[in-house]
């Protein structure tokens, strides 16, 4: 069975629950789908082992936090070349670090990118729910065909 890690990076819960709304969709499709906090993840040790990786990071002043920044740059040792991948992430005025994320998995660790970033304000806002579920859809379909 393919297996997902979800690593998120929140300052009040809202990415955390997106990213359990997104390995929903990933187990939905029949996939395993692990859902870590960013802090969870000290070494290389911590991202391998899995088929795919979905990062997401509220956007706070503009930025992604700090500890996914960190994240990202340990995950560029891990080899993740080829893997399969996707970002998501909160907001509340500007939503720049899913694409910010996006654009680091793709070009940089050269992973096999989902169609685009996930950017919701909420998961319990405007069909947010369903967006999640359905972009973990969207991961699980990429994995079962890698």
């Amino acid at each position: 069975m393919a297996k997902a890690l979800l690593v998120y990076a929140s300052r009040t819960g809202a990415t955390q629950k997106i990213a359990d709304l997104i390995a929903e969709g990933i187990r939905i499709g029949g996939s395993e789908a692990t859902v870590v906090n960013v802090t969870g993840v000290k070494k290389v040790e911590g991202l391998e082992g899995y088929d795919a990786y979905v990062f997401g990071s509220a956007t706070y002043h503009g930025e992604m936090m700090q500890g996914m920044k960190t994240m990202l740059f340990l995950a560029e040792k891990t080899g993740l070349e080829g893997k399969v991948g996707g970002s998501f992430g909160a907001f509340g005025w500007s939503g720049e670090a899913p694409g910010r994320i996006f654009d680091t998995m793709k070009n940089i660790l050269k992973m096999d990118m989902v169609g685009g970033s996930l950017r919701l304000k909420s998961a319990s806002l405007g069909g947010g729910r369903q967006m999640a579920q359905d972009y973990g859809r969207e991961i699980g379909k990429k994995l079962s065909k890698s």
